[in-house]
């Protein structure tokens, strides 16, 4: 997007914002819109111009990491467990001592009426609470007032039916303070995940400094072991995330089949979890997604299990019917 500059070369002065903005549509011409619809605070509405989805540069989220954010998946047209999603997101703003610019309701409204503005039936949503802009100071006591952001992103997704690898990451786990909350400080995640890329996996797990399991870079853990039980690693010093607590609450199903035994969390070594039968992630976008290898030792027999395809069909059926679905009325 960015255009070559050579030492010698003037910089171009944009004096005014018309002029910027001409730009900036200019280089949006040539390609298709990434993202169709932003709603800024700032700006005081929703955008369906991508020229006009910027932040501003003196917003503490962009250089102090003063903000956190959350998610929510968008399935023929409702939004999924958009409220637990928006439950987490107003703790985590809590958390980082980040204000609120509306009441919960008033955030709600505007994510379901920029959901609508951007036609989109599929994808994602996702949505920021930033201390705000003002100064390039620290503190952000002098500031006007927190600012939220929001934007559609289309995604053709479904249920993940393959198999991938995971490491074991190198990089060092977020503290519990830090890790419990959705804050947009994700370096740690940006670095474990280039890591699991780099030795040809799909992501990378974090153990603790007790040597207990932890989380992924963005998503949860989900074992299945030997005696048949459905175990997820204890949320104390984790994210908890919405997609595993809602996993849990829909496993039980598999019990009353008796393809289960029982469905816990608790604390698991990576000795015990490396006998597990089935292994997978679990998150927002997968919404299960099995592990077939870690730390280049085969999880089972190797191959994608049953289990962990009937826990994503739990899942999945609870995104297309379920009831913590949100409609939204598009014009």
């Amino acid at each position: 997007m960015g255009s070559i500059v050579q030492a010698e070369d003037q910089v171009p002065v944009y004096e005014s914002g018309a002029e910027a903005l001409q730009k900036l549509q200019e280089k949006w011409k040539s390609t298709a819109a990434p993202f169709p619809a932003m709603y800024s605070s700032v700006l005081g509405g929703i955008v369906l111009d991508p020229a006009m989805m910027v932040l501003p540069i003196d917003d503490h989220m962009v250089h102090r990491g003063h903000g956190v954010f959350d998610t929510a998946m968008l399935l023929d047209g409702h939004l999924y467990e958009l409220d637990p999603h928006l439950d987490r997101f107003l703790r985590s703003a809590a958390k980082a001592k980040v204000g609120i610019p509306f009441p919960r309701d008033t955030l709600r409204s505007i994510l379901v009426q920029m959901t609508a503005a951007s036609g989109c039936r599929k994808g994602s949503i996702r949505y920021w609470l930033s201390s705000g802009p003002g100064d390039f100071l620290l503190s952000s006591s002098a500031l006007p007032g927190p600012a939220f952001y929001a934007v559609v992103i289309p995604s053709d997704y479904d249920q993940c039916r393959h198999g991938v690898k995971a490491v074991t990451t190198s990089v060092p786990m977020k503290p519990p303070m830090f890790a419990t909350s959705k804050n947009v400080n994700y370096l740690p995640n940006v670095l474990s995940i280039m890591d699991a890329e780099d030795r040809g996996a799909f992501a990378s797990v974090w153990v603790d400094e007790q040597g207990f399991v932890a989380e992924g870079p963005m998503v949860n853990v989900a074992f299945v072991n030997p005696a048949g039980e459905l175990v997820l690693p204890a949320f104390d010093k984790i994210l908890s995330g919405c997609t595993a607590k809602r996993l849990l609450a829909l496993a039980p199903k598999l019990v009353d089949a008796g393809m289960l035994t029982g469905v816990t969390t608790k604390y698991i070594t990576v000795d015990e979890a490396k006998t597990s039968v089935e292994m997978a992630f679990v998150g927002s976008g997968l919404p299960v997604l099995p592990i077939v290898e870690w730390d280049g030792q085969p999880i089972g027999d190797g191959k994608v299990g049953k289990l962990m395809l009937a826990l994503s069909d739990l899942l999945w059926e609870d995104m297309k019917s379920g009831p913590d679905r949100v409609a939204v009325h598009y014009k």
